[in-house]
């Protein structure tokens, strides 16, 4: 019996140092949470200030002459990359989900606190949009090459359906994806998510597009395969951005011009890199699609066609056609500012440059 007791004294002395130790240890937790707080708090409010002063001063250059401008350009550039693309970024206030966002995942916080996190979502997105390109080739490519070799020259609709329905969850995803990017410090032009948007819109709508066969099948469907020759050009355009455009986008990070969490551009965007051989396929996939939003909408205009959705089809290929041309000049533009900031940036240094070599020389 006194063993017993003896026993169950120990337990309960075992036990209330257990209790103990674990109100020391959240104690401790909490204290260390204060102290996280208030050290967080101040490392907030300095990133604030620094944030805004590099903010003010990137709005105060006009009175300085060129050269000195390139110079304090350049420094304040660094400076911003340096904030957003490091762990100072999290103190930052954050951007809140966008009303799309909000429709799918509620107000749920979709930013990441951890800089590794945030570079995985980024690599996600890049490879989502390799897998993407090779879709845009092989979807389309197999609907025209099964159209000649099993289907005697006329899509039946489930397939095309189905085609349609895959773009509707691929613009959806893109536009998800990039919405999470830009809450979490991606520097991505609005109007590529616009793009996504009306993308979209053109999907849903066209799955509700009867598709007729015989007879006269090739004659009804020349929308569909027009569309479908397009999808295969932006497939080959999305490959070629996606080799060259990260090449130039690793050289920006490099140099302290962009962020880590910048991402290329849109599926049809320009391209500040390889100007000779991807901006001539891009300004005639952008043609195109704007002549098959055109012939779309002679079809209805000539009463070849009663179908609401080919006019809405039709006038979405125009807009998102002339917002890409549009979207692409402005990127060509800054490109050719900042070739010719470069070379006078150069012209500059050598005087410089060639003097010292002289000293040296001597």
């Amino acid at each position: 019996m006194d063993g017993g007791g003896d026993g169950a004294q120990g337990l309960e002395e075992q036990a209330a140092a257990a209790a103990e130790a674990a109100r020391e240890l959240r104690d401790a937790a909490a204290a260390l949470a204060v102290r996280r707080a208030a050290d967080e708090d101040a490392l907030r409010r300095r990133a604030v200030a620094i944030d805004a002063d590099v903010r003010r001063l990137q709005g105060s250059l006009a009175p300085l002459d060129p050269a000195t401008l390139d110079k304090v350009e350049e420094e304040l550039e660094r400076a911003r990359a340096a904030i957003l693309d490091g762990d100072v970024a999290a103190f930052l206030p954050s951007k809140g989900n966008g009303k799309f966002l909000k429709k799918f995942v509620g107000p749920v916080n979709v930013r990441v606190a951890r800089k590794e996190d945030k570079l995985k979502v980024k690599d996600e997105y890049n490879n989502y949009r390799d897998r993407a390109a090779y879709m845009f080739l092989l979807f389309p490519s197999t609907l025209l090459l099964l159209r000649w070799w099993v289907w005697d020259g006329c899509l039946p609709a489930l397939a095309v359906q189905v085609y349609q329905a895959w773009l509707l969850f691929l613009y959806t995803s893109f536009a998800l994806r990039e919405n999470v990017l830009l809450v979490n410090g991606s520097d991505i032009r609005p109007w590529w998510i616009y793009h996504h948007y009306l993308a979209m819109l053109m999907a849903l709508v066209s799955l509700t597009w009867e598709i007729k066969g015989q007879p006269d099948c090739s004659s009804k469907q020349r929308g569909v395969q027009l569309f479908l020759r397009w999808a295969i050009m932006q497939g080959i355009a999305m490959h070629l951005q996606n080799r060259y455009q990260r090449q130039r986008l690793r050289t920006r990070i490099a140099l302290g011009k962009a962020k880590r969490m910048d991402v290329v551009a849109g599926e049809t965007a320009g391209v500040e890199g390889q100007l000779l051989l991807l901006y001539p396929v891009l300004f005639v996939l952008q043609g195109f699609e704007a002549y098959v939003g055109v012939l779309l909408l002679q079809t209805a205009w000539h009463g070849l066609t009663s179908e609401w959705q080919v006019i809405v089809c039709g006038i979405l290929l125009v807009v998102m056609a002339v917002g890409n041309f549009v979207n692409t000049v402005e990127t060509l533009a800054l490109k050719l500012r900042f070739k010719a900031k470069m070379k006078r940036t150069r012209h500059r240094q050598e005087p410089g440059q060639g003097g010292a070599n002289r000293l040296h020389q001597n």
